[in-house]
């Protein structure tokens, strides 16, 4: 696990983070652990979800898929 300090933080914004703590029932630290979380943590909704949820909300696409011809052929690594 990494160590993150965070100098020069204006005493406000630490009393609002000891108040959020606070009302969610944890320390500043897990509060700051759980707000760093939410900002860059994965997404709610799987993007390729949505895509698709929009598209198909406006009407979807039709695309004509070409006949496979053949067998499919082993990869070639070099």
């Amino acid at each position: 696990m990494a160590t993150l300090t965070i100098r020069r933080l204006n005493e406000r914004t630490h009393a609002r983070l000891r108040t959020r703590a606070a009302r969610h029932g944890r320390s500043v630290e897990a509060e700051v652990r759980a707000i760093l979380e939410n900002a860059v943590g994965l997404p709610e909704e799987n993007l390729l979800m949505a895509l698709h949820r929009e598209f198909s909300d406006a009407g979807g696409v039709d695309l004509e898929l070409p006949e496979r011809s053949g067998r499919a052929r082993a990869a070639e690594f070099e």
